[in-house]
């Protein structure tokens, strides 16, 4: 048993870095052609290869699940063309068995990919978002025209806004300005700074304009008499120091895709947009997405074991073979459609993320069990019509 688990995991891996390296190489390929109009004095071709070397984790780890299974549909029919599949049957083992032994092989491949999704993917995402910002002067992810937006609640009083214009790297910002707001929403105070820096739980910025408003302006305004102070106190200040719960690090989060997170830096995110009364359906999907990542591989392998029962003799294979990934590629766009559906119809994020999964799943162990008991119905079937 050791030695057919170990023979077929090298057929599976081997067929499977094939498969991965094809797709990587074209999709590589494509978006090499798509960004070539990037290219100016100050964006060489070098500048464009490196970008691209660090988006090899983001694509490997999009293409990881499907690159598995058209490499285990390929590797598994190639084992029951020649025969080898029927020895196994022949020694004793069943259907079931041979399910649990391509669970058994694809736990290496699910450690991988946890390893892809919470330590290489998220890393080469930051170093991407932060050599775009030096290359090209933009990082992407949730950036309106106006810049990046957060709010967040000083006290159970008081209000904030923050608009960040630029990132200069990791933890310098550029173009800051402030909004705060008191507790019936009035403005109060309008800060703006050309730079600024996240350090222990603070926003350094500096050279700012402060304007701050009375308390009673409004007032004023409205019933029109004459104050006697002013209406607007304006300062410049070199420095100005905010306590704040936004950092150089849930900075980065807006900026990265939500799947491309680590677990504790989505957890550490969805805790501040909670905390700030702002919406955080889309990361808490996005967790148990990503907590579901290594499991989809189990359903890639399981959709692939029926293809490992199909009778070779009369031909026909290849076009199995194609129904296979098309399943394979189906279950993909069904999981993007889930992810819209779910967030328009509000549906529970553990049923957005993991409703896919589960059915194609069922569908893989229906298909494996039809597939293993039809020479048994086929029989009981004539013995009846016999008798």
């Amino acid at each position: 048993m050791r030695t057919a688990r170990r023979y077929i995991a090298s057929e599976i891996y081997r067929s499977s870095a094939v498969v991965l390296l094809a797709l990587i190489g074209l999709f590589s390929f494509f978006n090499l052609i798509e960004d070539l109009d990037k290219l100016s004095a100050t964006f060489s071709l070098t500048n464009l290869l490196y970008l691209q070397a660090l988006s090899l984790p983001s694509q490997l780890y999009e293409l990881l699940p499907i690159g598995l299974l058209i490499g285990a549909v390929l590797a598994l029919a190639g084992l029951a063309q020649r025969n080898e599949l029927v020895v196994l049957r022949v020694a004793g083992i069943s259907g079931l068995q041979l399910l649990l032994l391509l669970w058994v092989i694809t736990i290496p491949a699910m450690l991988g990919a946890l390893a892809l999704s919470e330590y290489i993917t998220p890393r080469a995402e930051i170093q991407a978002s932060e050599s775009s910002l030096k290359l090209l002067g933009r990082a992407g992810g949730g950036r309106l025209h106006s810049g990046y937006w957060f709010k967040e609640n000083e006290s159970q009083d008081t209000m904030r806004l923050i608009n960040i214009g630029r990132l200069a790297d990791k933890s310098t910002v550029q173009e800051i300005t402030v909004f705060e707001f008191n507790s019936q929403q009035h403005l109060r105070a309008y800060i703006q700074a050309e730079s600024g820096y996240f350090q222990d739980g603070q926003l350094h910025l500096q050279q700012v304009q402060h304007a701050q408003l009375p308390e009673n302006v409004l007032d004023a305004l409205q019933q029109g008499y004459v104050r006697t102070e002013p209406l607007l106190i304006r300062e410049s200040i070199d420095h100005l120091r905010l306590n704040t719960s936004l950092s150089a690090e849930r900075l980065l989060a807006r900026i990265l895709t939500p799947e491309r997170m680590t677990i504790s830096d989505l957890m550490d995110y969805i805790d501040y947009l909670d905390s700030n009364q702002l919406q955080s359906d889309r990361q808490t999907v996005a967790l148990w997405r990503k907590i579901a990542y290594p499991f989809s591989l189990l359903v890639m392998i399981t959709i692939a074991a029926p293809i490992s029962f199909m009778q070779t003799r009369r031909g026909g294979v290849g076009s199995k073979i194609f129904i296979g990934i098309l399943i394979g590629v189906g279950f993909f766009m069904m999981n993007q459609l889930a992810l819209n559906v779910g967030m328009l119809s509000r549906w529970q994020p553990w049923v957005t993320a993991l409703l896919p999964s589960l059915l194609a799943l069922c569908l893989a162990l229906l298909a494996l069990f039809i597939i293993e008991n039809k020479h048994r119905w086929r029989k009981k079937i004539t013995s009846e019509h016999a008798a």
